[in-house]
């Protein structure tokens, strides 16, 4: 199946590799790129010690090309949402990392549970308050440190006509709301909305979804977990 692929592009690429081994044709089209804070984040981790928190293997990602820098930092304990965040902090060289299943309201849980009392988010822009609103219910407390924000990206008209010129994408991948959200914000999406009428749109979560026309939302699968493997997993119902 083609399936298109709305992440930014570093993640995109990662995407496509497992799509290809599933035996599918992936389309990439990144709506939004990271601008890091990478000399506000380093100064956040000086500044602290104890337990680290990440939504996004995007806030790993800060780090990249400072190893020294990072060292100092890397027997803390580091909880991550997901694997593929947690699999990027190892990569990074942290060696406690902690993934949780889940999404941030489970990730509060998660630290809270280790007896950690306060920890420091490393957290992107725009986000979703889950984590924080739950940690503020368990007494977690959070120094909350923006290490990137995504900027979306001018798309053509012409790359959107190109992508639905041939055959149109039989799959549309949505990991966030507000990608949902640019996706449909283009005015060559907006004004033809019937191009999509017969493609399945898998969200990874339901505020993700919610970001879906109405006239769409017959169209819409929701991952049972929200995390890739999950999402990846409806592709077998999809077919």
């Amino acid at each position: 199946m083609r399936v298109l692929v709305t992440r930014p592009l570093k993640s995109a690429e990662r995407t496509a590799g497992r799509l290809r081994e599933m035996g599918h044709e992936p389309l990439l089209l990144p709506l939004a790129e990271p601008k890091h804070e990478t000399a506000r984040a380093l100064q956040a981790m000086a500044e602290t010690d104890g337990a680290i928190a990440m939504t996004s293997a995007e806030a790993v990602r800060t780090f990249h090309g400072h190893t020294d820098d990072l060292a100092p930092h890397l027997d803390r304990p580091l909880f991550a949402v997901g694997e593929a965040t947690a699999e990027e902090a190892t990569a990074a060289g942290f060696r406690r990392v902690t993934a949780s299943s889940g999404n941030g309201r489970d990730l509060a849980e998660q630290i809270a549970g280790h007896g950690f009392d306060r920890a420091l988010y490393l957290a992107g822009a725009p986000r979703a308050a889950t984590f924080e609103h739950r940690a503020d219910e368990l007494g977690l407390r959070l120094t909350v440190v923006e290490a990137y924000a995504m900027r979306p990206l001018a798309i053509s008209a012409s790359t959107i006509r190109d992508l639905f010129a041939r055959r149109s994408p039989e799959i549309v991948l949505f990991y966030s709301r507000q990608t949902a959200q640019w996706f449909f914000d283009q005015p060559e999406i907006a004004a033809h909305l019937d191009r999509l009428a017969n493609t399945r749109l898998l969200a990874l979560a339901e505020p993700v979804a919610a970001a879906v026309p109405k006239a769409l939302r017959k169209n819409i699968v929701i991952a049972a977990m929200p995390d890739e493997q999950s999402l990846l997993s409806l592709l077998q119902i999809a077919h």
